[in-house]
């Protein structure tokens, strides 16, 4: 009931700014208000469906309003910028009110908020539901050793398979992952929205990844949220390995010998709420690792387990969770609670790339934050002063 009365009172706030300034134009103003009345109901059902709905009706309903949130995001959004400038106008005219042709500027604005948010969604909603593009770059790690030079791994990342992400939309990543040809593949939590039960199907497509070295996961929050045993129990059956807490040791044959990449994993951040014996611990993680394993990776779903990484002695940590803010304006917001929102960071000696996430969360939308599969490459460090630091396509490093 309180989500069902937020959801109306932040609606009726659209309407009362917007729908009196549409009189001009009774058609539109009656499409938006029908819009506005089926978001009011369907938009706490995109998150709610399944509660109260079983069978095709839970995804029509969450396909439903998990659309309409994206839309009235942008509408709520866009609404309050526009008061915002409604009422900068007036002050700045203050001093010559005659001057400010309030009857047009209330008008236009009027029109310009739903045909805004209602192409900031169809183009997020493209950019959602589309294959997600790979980003590569390289990451400059002291003493590598030679047999390491060129090692890749792929990373995906919040993917939340559920009620909108289906098996057709992982097989399509997995076949890209595939095509990589990456020596290993790291999947950095927040995987599924849902159960086993419900979502095994969906999510077997990851059974056929192929990588040299196999591929990693760790949990994310989200996992916790759907039951995280019978999930890590589903990952170990697909083949594969799931990391709580610990590490593998990779002995990696390359042009010029051979070498170890430790490879170790923590659980969510805050996965101790949930569970008290998953409390994330990368110096755990690195209990009993052997001397010769000198490059060591942490998957970490969370960017904020990187300060506890760095003081274990980590050289770079993989991390997804923030989504890079997934559509505007929230990626300029999402700094405020994840420092390390996107990209390539150095946090003393340890890089740390967020990736923006490999699917999405709720609305089908992203805009201003694309989804990316990475490749990252391992490259002595300098082979990466050489060629002018680490490359552009995983963002610039932020000491």
């Amino acid at each position: 009931m309180p989500i069902y009365l937020l959801s109306a009172l932040l609606h009726l706030y659209v309407g009362w700014r917007i729908l009196p300034a549409l009189g001009a134009w009774p058609l539109a103003q009656a499409l938006l208000g029908l819009v506005l009345v089926a978001s009011t109901v369907l938009l706490p059902l995109g998150l709610m469906a399944r509660r109260h709905v079983r069978g095709p009706w839970a995804d029509r309903l969450a396909w439903a309003g998990l659309v309409g949130m994206g839309l009235f995001s942008s509408l709520f959004v866009l609404t309050v910028l526009r008061d915002v400038a409604l009422l900068l106008a007036v002050i700045a005219f203050a001093w010559r009110p005659a001057a400010l042709p309030v009857a047009a500027l209330t008008t236009w604005s009027a029109v310009a908020v739903p045909l805004l948010a209602a192409l900031a969604t169809a183009v997020g909603f493209w950019n959602a539901r589309r294959t997600a593009a790979v980003v590569r770059g390289d990451v400059p790690i002291a003493r590598l050793p030679a047999a390491l030079h060129g090692f890749t791994v792929a990373q995906i990342t919040d993917v939340h398979v559920g009620p909108t992400i289906r098996r057709g939309y992982l097989q399509a990543i997995v076949a890209r992952v595939n095509a990589l040809g990456a020596d290993m593949v790291a999947i950095t939590g927040d995987l599924v929205d849902g159960k086993v039960s419900e979502l095994a199907a969906h999510v077997a497509p990851l059974s056929q990844l192929r990588s040299r070295h196999g591929s990693f996961f760790v949990t994310g929050n989200h996992e916790y949220y759907s039951g995280a045993q019978a999930w890590m129990a589903e990952l170990r059956r697909l083949g594969v390995r799931v990391l709580l807490n610990e590490h593998v040791v990779l002995d990696h044959a390359g042009p010029h010998g051979s070498a170890a990449l430790l490879v170790a994993g923590v659980a969510d951040y805050t996965a101790h709420h949930f569970d008290p014996a998953h409390k994330s611990d990368p110096q755990a993680a690195l209990r009993g690792a052997p001397a010769h394993a000198r490059v060591r990776l942490l998957l970490a779903h969370q960017p904020r387990s990187a300060m506890a990484a760095a003081d274990a002695g980590f050289d770079l940590q993989l991390s997804g969770h923030t989504h890079g803010g997934q559509f505007w304006p929230w990626n300029h917001f999402v700094r405020l609670q994840q420092p390390l929102a996107a990209g390539l960071h150095k946090l003393k000696d340890l890089w740390v790339y967020t990736s923006r996430g490999t699917g999405y969360w709720g609305p089908p939308k992203r805009f201003g934050a694309p989804s990316e599969i990475t490749l990252v490459r391992l490259v002595p460090a300098w082979a990466a002063r050489r060629h002018g630091g680490p490359q552009p396509g995983l963002g610039q490093p932020r000491p």
